[in-house]
């Protein structure tokens, strides 16, 4: 069984800076993806950022792009999110997901969330 536990959400303003941790246990993640997406009131859920575990390369929402830096701790089975320039639409709560290599997300594990509020 999988477990992901997240960390570091807050309220912040608008142009401030969060990161966001995600602890991973329950097996060795070589061959898996880490990433984190994002739902806020009334929207479809979004992809954020993810990062594939064995070779360390990201690829991120175009929304994000230039602002979001997603990096992993492979010592520590941790996957962490840092947010520069945030905006009140980066507002929601950010689910870690992990999904094995050749899977969708659809078939991922997910962490309970953390809420992200920005203010204007």
């Amino acid at each position: 069984q999988v477990q992901l536990v997240e960390s570091g959400g807050g309220l912040v303003q608008a142009g401030g800076s969060l990161r966001l941790s995600c602890a991973a246990a329950g097996r060795t993640f070589s061959n898996y993806h880490m990433g984190w997406f994002r739902q806020a009131p009334g929207k479809e859920r979004e992809f954020v950022a993810a990062i594939r575990w064995s070779s360390g390369s990201s690829y991120s929402g175009d929304s994000v792009k230039g602002r979001f830096t997603i990096s992993r701790d492979s010592a520590k089975n941790t996957v962490y999110l840092q947010m520069n320039s945030l905006k009140p639409e980066d507002t929601g709560v950010y689910k870690c997901v992990v999904r094995r290599e050749g899977t969708t997300w659809t078939d991922a594990y997910w962490g309970q969330g953390t809420q992200v509020t920005v203010s204007s």
